[in-house]
Formats: C-alpha cells, structure tokens, sequence
C-alpha cells in the first residue's frame, strides 16, 4: 500500500477527479434540459467542498490518508445557478457549453498529473527491483 505524501496526492488527484466528472454530469443535464420549462440550472459547490477541507487542516494541522477517505465519502454539495437579483437562472447554453469546454480542459490536466504521478511510482518501483 502507497502511504505517506504519494497517498495524499493520489487520493487528492482521485477527489479531483471524481468532482470534475460530476461537475461535467451535471453540466451535461443542464444543457440536455435547457428547454425543460422551469428548470433551473445547477452547479457543484466545489468551493463549500474545499473550505470543508481547509477547516479540517486548521482543526488538525495536517492531513492524511484517512482524512482524505472520509473527504471522498462526502458527496460534492449542489447548488442552484442564482441570476444577480438571486432568482433562479435559467439555463444559458453558450454559457453551459464554455463551463463544459472549462472542465474537459481541467479533466485532462487532472489526468496528466495522475499519469505522471503513477510514473513517478512506477519508476520508483522498478529502480528498487534492480
């Protein structure tokens, strides 16, 4: 088993990942009912999700692979998409499909950091074979 920083930033990596794949779900559903009548448009609330984190590292000053298992087992909150009078927004298409583009763009970077990080561990693997 992976410990220590490697199990951290995989596990890091993971969460990241399985958010982005959420938000592209939800985004998705936005954009499939954009001319559901009534339908308000919705957004993952990473940023909730991330100050739940943060609390977690000032109450205990660290964090490890533990933590970072009870954070995966805490579903990302949803939120409805507000207008600027804090009505709910109706879905905008442009708008869902650049968020769309957005989160491929992260998705893909997300999944470069966790190759190269596979290989970091792969080569460490295979050096202490030899």
């Amino acid at each position: 088993m992976i410990e220590g920083s490697e199990a951290i930033t995989l596990s890091s990596l993971s969460l990241a990942l399985d958010a982005a794949m959420q938000r592209q779900q939800l985004i998705a559903s936005n954009i499939a009912n954009a001319n559901t009548e009534g339908y308000v448009a919705r957004r993952v609330d990473f940023d909730a999700y991330l100050k739940d984190a943060r609390s977690q590292l000032m109450d205990y000053g660290r964090i490890d692979a533990t933590m970072m298992a009870d954070l995966a087992a805490t579903p990302l909150p949803v939120r409805p998409l507000l207008s600027a009078d804090g009505s709910p927004a109706a879905v905008q298409l442009d708008a869902e499909v650049a968020e769309m583009a957005q989160n491929a763009v992260q998705y893909q970077a997300l999944l470069k950091g966790l190759s190269r990080q596979l290989g970091v561990i792969a080569t460490a693997v295979s050096d202490g074979k030899r």
